[in-house]
C-alpha cells in the first residue's frame, strides 16, 4: 500500500498577542512618572500577552493525486495550515511529513525577487523546486503562453500589477512539475477569465498529470468543481473531513444564518405597501406530493398600480432557482387599500437534494425596490431514493425533471 504523500499529526500553531492596557483616567504627570518608574524596572507601560491557538491538534492524511479543498471562515486556520506545509512558518507542536516536491502560490508575488525580470524569477522558482536547467527551458514557453506576460518578461516584477503578478506565479507554481501543488485564495485578484482558466490547469494537473493539489478558497463553486475531497476548518480545529460537494453545502449551510420559516414584520408608515407576515409550511398535497406552501399577508395604504410581487427561490449557493411574480393576475395590476392575503405553492419533487431560501418582495418595474426583506425562508428537500444516493453520491444538478423510461429486450443478431 502506497503511502500518504502528506502525512499530519496533532499539529497546533500558537502566536502571542501583545497589548498595552490604558488606565481609565490618567493625567500627563501620571504618564512621566510611571514611564521613569518602568524604565528603571526595565519595563515600558503595561504589556499584556495572550496566546492565541491559529492551529490545535489538526490531523489528517492526502493521498497521491487528491484534490483537497480547504474550507472555513476568515481565521479559521487554513492559511497557517498552509504557510506550515510549505515551510514557510514553523509549527508549535505536530508532525507534519510531506514525500515530494511543493509547489505554493499563497500570497501576491510568493516565492519572487521584486528587482528581477519575470524571466529571471522563473527560473529562480524552478531551482528552488530542485529543477534542472534543461527542465525549466522544456517548460518555459509553456509558462510564458499561459501567464500571458510576453511583452513585460524582461522587466523587473516590481512594475508588475497584481493581475500580471499572479498570472506568472501561478505559471511558475503549475507548469514546473511540483508533486504538491498548494493555492491559496490568491487566485481571486485575477479576472473570471483568468480563474477559469487556472481552475482548468489545477484540474489537469491532478487527474491526467496524477498530482497532488491543496485548494484554499471561499468559492464553492470552485472547491466542487476541482477538489474531490474537503477539509472543514473552525477557530484552528478540523470539524469535518470528507467529499468536497457535501462540506461545501455544509459550510454554505452554516453560512447562511437562522434558519427561519415565518416571519412577522414590525409596520413602517413610510411604505405604502409592507408585508406583515409571511411563513413556509411544507405539506403534501392531494396527488400524494412534497409541496412547500408560502403565505404571506400584506397592507396597502394607497393605492399602487403595476406593483409586483416577486418570490425567488434560491440554492445555498445564492443561485436562483426559480422566479415568478403575480404579474399574470388580473385583480391584482390594481392594488387597492386594505390587507392582503397570498398562497404560493412550489412543488418540492422538482427540486435535488439540499437546502434552499425563498426571497420575497415588492418591486415597481423601472424602480429600485421598495420593500426586499432581508430574511428568507428557508426548507429542505431529503435526497430522493436512488443508486447514486445509496452509493454516497449526491444528485447532480439543480433541479430534477420527472422522466419516463422505456425498456424492451431485442434479440442477440447472429453476426
Amino acid at each position: 500500500m502506497t503511502q500518504p504523500v502528506i502525512q499530519v499529526k496533532d499539529l497546533s500553531k500558537c502566536y502571542q498577542i501583545r497589548s498595552t492596557t490604558p488606565k481609565p483616567y490618567h493625567s500627563l504627570r501620571e504618564d512621566l512618572v510611571d514611564g521613569f518608574k518602568g524604565l528603571l524596572r526595565g519595563e515600558w507601560g503595561q504589556s499584556q500577552s495572550e496566546d492565541f491557538w491559529a492551529l490545535k491538534d489538526v490531523s489528517f492524511d492526502v493521498n497521491q493525486g487528491d484534490r483537497i479543498g480547504i474550507i472555513g471562515r476568515n481565521g479559521a486556520g487554513k492559511s497557517t495550515l498552509l504557510k506550515i506545509l510549505s515551510r514557510i512558518v514553523r509549527p508549535t507542536s505536530g508532525e507534519v511529513m510531506i514525500r515530494g516536491r511543493v509547489g505554493s502560490l499563497l500570497e501576491v508575488g510568493t516565492g519572487f525577487h521584486p528587482e528581477l525580470t519575470g524571466r529571471e524569477n522563473i527560473f529562480m522558482n524552478g531551482a528552488i523546486l530542485g529543477m534542472k536547467r534543461a527542465e525549466i527551458v522544456r517548460k518555459f514557453d509553456e509558462i510564458v503562453d499561459f501567464a500571458e506576460v510576453e511583452k513585460f518578461l524582461d522587466t523587473p516584477v516590481k512594475f508588475y500589477s497584481s493581475g500580471m503578478y499572479v498570472r506568472l506565479a501561478f505559471a511558475v507554481a503549475a507548469h514546473l512539475e511540483p508533486e504538491i501543488l498548494i493555492v491559496d485564495e490568491v487566485l481571486a485578484v485575477g479576472d473570471a477569465a483568468f480563474q477559469k482558466k487556472c481552475l482548468g490547469k489545477m484540474g489537469d494537473v491532478a487527474e491526467k498529470e496524477g498530482r497532488t493539489v491543496l485548494f484554499v478558497s471561499h468559492n464553492m463553486a470552485a472547491i466542487k468543481s476541482l477538489c474531490n475531497q474537503a477539509i472543514l476548518i473552525s477557530d484552528g480545529y478540523i470539524v469535518k473531513t470528507g467529499k468536497a460537494y457535501e462540506l461545501a453545502d455544509v459550510y454554505l449551510s452554516n453560512s447562511q444564518g437562522e434558519k427561519i420559516t415565518s416571519i412577522q414584520f414590525k409596520k413602517d408608515a413610510k411604505f405604502n405597501i409592507q408585508f406583515l407576515y409571511a411563513s413556509l409550511i411544507e405539506d403534501i398535497n392531494k396527488n400524494d406530493q412534497e409541496i412547500v406552501v408560502f403565505n404571506c399577508e400584506y397592507i396597502v395604504t394607497k393605492e399602487l398600480i403595476n406593483t409586483l410581487l416577486c418570490v425567488e427561490l434560491q440554492n445555498v449557493s445564492g443561485e436562483i432557482i426559480f422566479y415568478c411574480n403575480d404579474s399574470f393576475i388580473s385583480d391584482i395590476q390594481k392594488r387597492s387599500i386594505g390587507k392582503h392575503h397570498c398562497t404560493l405553492t412550489i412543488p418540492k419533487y422538482l427540486l435535488t437534494s439540499g437546502d434552499y431560501y425563498l426571497a420575497f418582495g415588492f418591486w415597481e418595474p423601472g424602480h429600485p425596490p421598495e420593500h426586499f426583506p432581508k430574511d428568507r425562508l428557508f426548507f429542505h428537500v431529503k435526497d430522493r431514493v436512488s443508486c447514486l444516493s445509496k452509493h454516497g453520491i449526491k444528485w447532480p444538478g439543480l433541479i430534477y425533471i420527472p422522466n419516463n423510461w422505456e425498456y424492451k429486450k431485442i434479440n442477440t443478431l447472429n453476426c
